[in-house]
Protein backbone atom coordinates (compact mmCIF):
# COMPACT_ATOMS: atom_id res chain seq x y z
CA UNK A 1 0.00 0.00 0.00
CA UNK A 2 2.68 2.46 0.35
CA UNK A 3 4.45 1.74 -2.74
CA UNK A 4 1.46 2.26 -4.48
CA UNK A 5 0.26 5.28 -2.69
CA UNK A 6 4.36 6.85 -3.64
CA UNK A 7 4.02 6.27 -6.92
CA UNK A 8 0.60 7.60 -7.42
CA UNK A 9 2.78 10.99 -6.09
CA UNK A 10 5.38 10.31 -8.69
CA UNK A 11 2.68 10.31 -11.26
CA UNK A 12 0.84 12.84 -9.96
CA UNK A 13 3.84 14.60 -10.22
CA UNK A 14 4.81 13.63 -13.84
CA UNK A 15 1.97 14.96 -15.65
CA UNK A 16 2.14 18.33 -13.61
CA UNK A 17 5.36 18.63 -15.39
CA UNK A 18 4.43 17.74 -18.69
CA UNK A 19 0.99 20.17 -18.58
CA UNK A 20 3.44 23.37 -20.06
CA UNK A 21 4.51 21.23 -22.57
CA UNK A 22 1.19 19.68 -23.40
CA UNK A 23 -0.31 23.39 -24.07
CA UNK A 24 2.54 24.09 -26.23
CA UNK A 25 1.79 21.32 -28.18
CA UNK A 26 -1.82 21.81 -28.42
CA UNK A 27 -1.45 25.97 -29.42
CA UNK A 28 1.12 24.36 -31.99
CA UNK A 29 4.02 25.97 -30.72
CA UNK A 30 6.78 23.29 -30.43
CA UNK A 31 9.04 22.05 -33.27
CA UNK A 32 8.86 18.87 -34.64
CA UNK A 33 12.40 18.17 -32.73
CA UNK A 34 10.33 18.86 -29.63
CA UNK A 35 7.35 16.76 -30.82
CA UNK A 36 9.75 14.06 -31.13
CA UNK A 37 11.35 14.39 -28.16
CA UNK A 38 7.63 14.30 -26.06
CA UNK A 39 6.74 11.37 -27.68
CA UNK A 40 9.86 9.73 -26.43
CA UNK A 41 9.22 10.85 -22.83
CA UNK A 42 5.74 9.46 -23.58
CA UNK A 43 7.30 6.32 -24.20
CA UNK A 44 9.58 6.04 -21.40
CA UNK A 45 6.70 6.82 -18.81
CA UNK A 46 5.16 3.51 -20.18
CA UNK A 47 6.66 0.91 -18.05
CA UNK A 48 5.95 3.40 -15.44
CA UNK A 49 2.44 2.97 -15.48
CA UNK A 50 2.56 -0.08 -16.13
CA UNK A 51 4.56 -1.02 -12.71
CA UNK A 52 1.99 1.20 -11.35
CA UNK A 53 -0.88 -0.99 -12.46
CA UNK A 54 0.49 -4.51 -11.27
CA UNK A 55 1.29 -2.97 -8.10
CA UNK A 56 -2.58 -1.57 -7.57
CA UNK A 57 -3.30 -5.23 -9.00
CA UNK A 58 -1.16 -7.38 -6.20
CA UNK A 59 -1.73 -5.00 -3.24
CA UNK A 60 -5.73 -5.12 -3.94
CA UNK A 61 -4.97 -9.36 -4.01
CA UNK A 62 -3.11 -8.94 -1.01
CA UNK A 63 -5.58 -7.25 1.38
CA UNK A 64 -8.75 -9.37 -0.19
CA UNK A 65 -6.65 -12.21 1.08
CA UNK A 66 -6.21 -10.86 4.44
CA UNK A 67 -9.66 -9.44 5.13
CA UNK A 68 -11.10 -13.15 3.76
CA UNK A 69 -8.83 -14.62 6.76
CA UNK A 70 -9.53 -12.26 9.21
CA UNK A 71 -13.25 -12.83 8.34
CA UNK A 72 -11.95 -16.89 9.02
CA UNK A 73 -10.41 -15.97 12.36
CA UNK A 74 -13.40 -14.58 13.57
CA UNK A 75 -15.25 -17.84 13.14
CA UNK A 76 -13.35 -19.43 15.09
CA UNK A 77 -13.03 -16.63 18.74
CA UNK A 78 -16.87 -16.30 18.09
CA UNK A 79 -18.69 -19.09 16.32
CA UNK A 80 -21.97 -18.41 17.26
CA UNK A 81 -21.96 -15.75 15.31
CA UNK A 82 -21.04 -17.21 12.62
CA UNK A 83 -24.09 -18.40 10.92
CA UNK A 84 -25.78 -14.69 12.00
CA UNK A 85 -25.87 -13.42 8.58
CA UNK A 86 -28.25 -11.69 5.73
CA UNK A 87 -30.67 -9.84 8.59
CA UNK A 88 -29.47 -11.34 11.51
CA UNK A 89 -26.94 -8.54 12.78
CA UNK A 90 -26.79 -7.40 15.88
CA UNK A 91 -24.70 -4.35 16.37
CA UNK A 92 -24.21 -5.09 20.17
CA UNK A 93 -23.01 -8.95 19.37
CA UNK A 94 -20.36 -8.69 16.96
CA UNK A 95 -22.58 -10.57 14.37
CA UNK A 96 -21.84 -10.97 10.45
CA UNK A 97 -24.52 -9.12 8.22
CA UNK A 98 -23.07 -11.10 5.52
CA UNK A 99 -21.71 -14.68 4.47
CA UNK A 100 -17.79 -15.12 4.23
CA UNK A 101 -17.85 -15.36 0.60
CA UNK A 102 -19.14 -11.29 0.13
CA UNK A 103 -15.74 -10.96 1.81
CA UNK A 104 -14.34 -11.25 -1.98
CA UNK A 105 -17.37 -10.82 -3.69
CA UNK A 106 -18.11 -7.33 -2.14
CA UNK A 107 -15.96 -5.76 -3.88
CA UNK A 108 -16.78 -6.91 -7.42
CA UNK A 109 -20.31 -7.04 -7.62
CA UNK A 110 -21.85 -3.97 -9.16
CA UNK A 111 -23.48 -1.27 -7.36
CA UNK A 112 -22.91 -3.60 -4.07
CA UNK A 113 -19.75 -2.44 -4.06
CA UNK A 114 -20.35 0.91 -2.77
CA UNK A 115 -21.29 -0.62 0.58
CA UNK A 116 -20.80 -4.32 0.82
CA UNK A 117 -17.24 -4.03 1.53
CA UNK A 118 -17.44 -1.63 4.55
CA UNK A 119 -20.31 -3.76 6.32
CA UNK A 120 -18.01 -6.61 5.70
CA UNK A 121 -14.75 -4.99 7.39
CA UNK A 122 -16.94 -3.56 10.19
CA UNK A 123 -17.96 -6.70 11.37
CA UNK A 124 -14.57 -8.16 11.22
CA UNK A 125 -13.48 -5.12 13.03
CA UNK A 126 -16.31 -5.59 15.35
CA UNK A 127 -16.50 -9.53 16.25
CA UNK A 128 -12.11 -9.57 16.61
CA UNK A 129 -12.74 -7.09 19.43
CA UNK A 130 -10.47 -9.08 22.51
CA UNK A 131 -12.94 -9.65 25.60
CA UNK A 132 -9.95 -7.35 27.50
CA UNK A 133 -10.73 -4.14 25.97
CA UNK A 134 -15.02 -4.31 25.70
CA UNK A 135 -16.36 -1.59 23.09
CA UNK A 136 -13.26 -1.02 21.66
CA UNK A 137 -14.81 -1.79 18.30
CA UNK A 138 -17.55 0.92 18.96
CA UNK A 139 -14.92 3.33 19.91
CA UNK A 140 -14.91 7.04 18.08
CA UNK A 141 -11.02 6.66 17.34
CA UNK A 142 -12.10 2.57 14.75
CA UNK A 143 -14.86 4.78 13.81
CA UNK A 144 -13.52 7.61 12.77
CA UNK A 145 -10.84 5.56 10.74
CA UNK A 146 -13.28 3.28 9.27
CA UNK A 147 -15.25 6.45 8.05
CA UNK A 148 -11.91 8.09 6.50
CA UNK A 149 -11.09 4.93 5.05
CA UNK A 150 -14.34 4.01 3.22
CA UNK A 151 -14.91 7.92 2.27
CA UNK A 152 -11.05 8.29 0.75
CA UNK A 153 -11.47 4.93 -1.11
CA UNK A 154 -14.91 5.87 -2.72
CA UNK A 155 -13.39 8.82 -3.99
CA UNK A 156 -10.30 7.80 -5.65
CA UNK A 157 -12.54 4.68 -7.22
CA UNK A 158 -15.05 7.67 -8.29
CA UNK A 159 -12.40 9.85 -9.65
CA UNK A 160 -10.01 6.62 -11.25
CA UNK A 161 -13.42 5.43 -13.37
CA UNK A 162 -15.45 8.34 -13.55
CA UNK A 163 -12.97 10.78 -14.22
CA UNK A 164 -10.95 7.86 -17.08
CA UNK A 165 -14.01 7.74 -18.28
CA UNK A 166 -14.90 11.39 -19.03
CA UNK A 167 -11.01 12.14 -19.87
CA UNK A 168 -11.09 9.07 -22.71
CA UNK A 169 -15.16 10.44 -23.77
CA UNK A 170 -13.36 14.10 -23.93
CA UNK A 171 -10.53 12.87 -26.28
CA UNK A 172 -13.07 11.36 -28.34
CA UNK A 173 -15.12 14.04 -28.87
CA UNK A 174 -11.94 16.41 -29.11
CA UNK A 175 -10.44 14.12 -32.08
CA UNK A 176 -14.05 14.55 -34.06
CA UNK A 177 -14.17 18.17 -33.86
CA UNK A 178 -10.88 18.31 -35.05
CA UNK A 179 -11.64 15.73 -38.14
CA UNK A 180 -14.96 18.06 -38.56
CA UNK A 181 -12.82 21.45 -38.82
CA UNK A 182 -9.98 19.72 -40.92
CA UNK A 183 -13.30 19.31 -43.66
CA UNK A 184 -14.25 22.70 -43.34
CA UNK A 185 -11.01 23.88 -44.25
CA UNK A 186 -10.41 21.74 -46.83
CA UNK A 187 -13.72 23.04 -48.52
CA UNK A 188 -12.65 26.60 -47.89
CA UNK A 189 -14.63 27.27 -44.99
CA UNK A 190 -13.47 29.57 -42.35
CA UNK A 191 -12.25 27.40 -38.97
CA UNK A 192 -11.57 28.74 -35.40
CA UNK A 193 -9.03 25.72 -34.17
CA UNK A 194 -8.77 28.23 -30.41
CA UNK A 195 -12.00 26.81 -29.61
CA UNK A 196 -10.55 23.43 -29.97
CA UNK A 197 -7.31 24.38 -28.42
CA UNK A 198 -8.98 25.81 -25.65
CA UNK A 199 -11.36 22.56 -25.00
CA UNK A 200 -8.24 20.06 -25.03
CA UNK A 201 -6.41 22.38 -22.72
CA UNK A 202 -9.31 22.39 -20.11
CA UNK A 203 -9.21 18.38 -20.76
CA UNK A 204 -5.77 18.06 -19.73
CA UNK A 205 -5.87 20.40 -16.42
CA UNK A 206 -9.26 18.14 -15.46
CA UNK A 207 -7.01 15.41 -15.67
CA UNK A 208 -4.04 16.76 -13.26
CA UNK A 209 -6.45 17.91 -11.14
CA UNK A 210 -8.46 14.81 -10.62
CA UNK A 211 -5.43 12.83 -10.94
CA UNK A 212 -3.80 15.03 -8.10
CA UNK A 213 -6.92 14.72 -6.06
CA UNK A 214 -7.59 10.76 -6.71
CA UNK A 215 -3.67 10.44 -5.17
CA UNK A 216 -4.31 12.03 -1.99
CA UNK A 217 -7.53 10.14 -1.72
CA UNK A 218 -5.16 6.99 -2.31
CA UNK A 219 -2.82 7.91 0.32
CA UNK A 220 -5.45 8.60 2.78
CA UNK A 221 -7.29 5.23 2.66
CA UNK A 222 -3.43 3.42 2.21
CA UNK A 223 -2.82 5.11 5.56
CA UNK A 224 -6.33 4.40 7.59
CA UNK A 225 -6.51 0.69 6.02
CA UNK A 226 -3.40 -0.09 7.22
CA UNK A 227 -3.64 1.47 10.61
CA UNK A 228 -6.95 -0.56 10.66
CA UNK A 229 -5.70 -3.96 9.37
CA UNK A 230 -2.82 -3.69 12.62
CA UNK A 231 -5.06 -3.26 14.92
CA UNK A 232 -7.56 -6.32 14.50
CA UNK A 233 -4.11 -8.30 13.87
CA UNK A 234 -3.38 -7.74 17.34
CA UNK A 235 -6.66 -7.91 18.38
CA UNK A 236 -7.28 -11.07 17.04
CA UNK A 237 -3.42 -12.54 18.21
CA UNK A 238 -4.11 -11.25 21.63
CA UNK A 239 -7.64 -13.07 21.67
CA UNK A 240 -5.86 -16.56 19.87
CA UNK A 241 -2.98 -16.39 22.37
CA UNK A 242 -5.63 -16.53 25.19
CA UNK A 243 -7.42 -19.40 23.30
CA UNK A 244 -3.79 -21.81 23.58
CA UNK A 245 -2.77 -23.38 26.74
CA UNK A 246 0.13 -22.55 28.47
CA UNK A 247 2.36 -25.25 29.33
CA UNK A 248 1.63 -26.19 33.58
CA UNK A 249 4.77 -24.95 35.45
CA UNK A 250 6.42 -26.60 38.73
CA UNK A 251 5.60 -24.38 42.13
CA UNK A 252 7.03 -23.64 44.78
CA UNK A 253 6.22 -23.61 48.39
CA UNK A 254 5.46 -19.33 47.88
CA UNK A 255 3.61 -20.06 44.85
CA UNK A 256 6.25 -19.12 42.53
CA UNK A 257 7.24 -20.86 39.35
CA UNK A 258 10.27 -23.04 40.32
CA UNK A 259 12.66 -23.11 37.90
CA UNK A 260 16.21 -25.27 37.53
CA UNK A 261 18.94 -22.94 38.37
CA UNK A 262 22.49 -24.62 37.09
CA UNK A 263 25.64 -22.12 37.88
CA UNK A 264 27.61 -21.03 34.59
CA UNK A 265 30.09 -23.51 33.23
CA UNK A 266 33.62 -22.97 34.10
CA UNK A 267 37.26 -24.59 33.85
CA UNK A 268 36.11 -26.92 36.45
CA UNK A 269 33.79 -28.55 33.98
CA UNK A 270 36.55 -29.75 32.13
CA UNK A 271 38.05 -31.89 35.85
CA UNK A 272 36.55 -35.05 36.50
CA UNK A 273 35.41 -35.39 39.31
CA UNK A 274 36.81 -37.56 42.68
CA UNK A 275 35.31 -40.91 43.13
CA UNK A 276 33.16 -40.49 46.99
CA UNK A 277 34.67 -41.38 49.82
CA UNK A 278 32.42 -44.28 52.29
CA UNK A 279 33.10 -44.82 55.90
CA UNK A 280 33.33 -48.49 56.81
CA UNK A 281 30.53 -49.88 58.81
CA UNK A 282 30.15 -52.41 61.19
CA UNK A 283 28.42 -55.75 59.92
CA UNK A 284 26.35 -57.90 62.97
CA UNK A 285 28.67 -60.79 64.62
CA UNK A 286 32.18 -59.29 63.87
CA UNK A 287 33.85 -56.73 65.78
CA UNK A 288 35.65 -53.70 65.27
CA UNK A 289 38.97 -54.33 67.39
CA UNK A 290 42.09 -54.53 65.11
CA UNK A 291 43.64 -57.85 64.62
CA UNK A 292 46.52 -58.97 66.93
CA UNK A 293 50.13 -58.13 65.81
CA UNK A 294 51.57 -61.56 67.11
CA UNK A 295 50.40 -64.33 66.85
CA UNK A 296 50.88 -67.47 69.85
CA UNK A 297 53.17 -69.48 69.34
CA UNK A 298 52.70 -73.28 69.60
CA UNK A 299 55.99 -73.87 71.38
CA UNK A 300 55.84 -71.81 74.00
CA UNK A 301 54.81 -72.87 77.84
CA UNK A 302 52.21 -69.89 77.19
CA UNK A 303 49.88 -71.65 75.75
CA UNK A 304 46.52 -71.78 76.57
CA UNK A 305 44.45 -74.45 77.93
CA UNK A 306 42.20 -75.48 75.20
CA UNK A 307 45.88 -75.46 73.21
CA UNK A 308 47.54 -78.01 75.52
CA UNK A 309 47.59 -81.57 74.15
CA UNK A 310 45.25 -83.56 76.20
CA UNK A 311 45.85 -87.31 77.74
CA UNK A 312 44.02 -89.89 76.20
CA UNK A 313 40.67 -91.33 77.86
CA UNK A 314 39.52 -94.88 77.89
CA UNK A 315 36.28 -95.61 75.98
CA UNK A 316 33.89 -97.46 77.51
Amino acid sequence: MGLTALLAVIQSVLLWQAHAGIKRVIYLQVSDDEITRGVERITRTGPLMDLAGYLFLGTGIAFIIWLYRARENTEIFKPRFAGSYQGGYNSGSGAHRHAKGWAVGGWFCPIVQFWYPLQVVQDVVSASEPSSEPGAAKSGGIKALLSAWWASWTVFWVLLTVGGSFAGISFIVWMVRLVDAAEAADNGGSVDIYDLQTFMIRVALGVDIGFTVAAVALIVAAVTIAVLMLRVGSWQQATADALIPQPAQASSPLGRPQTASYPPPGPQDSVLPEPPQYAPRQLPGFTTQPPPKTFPSYSSPQQPDDLKPRPPTASV
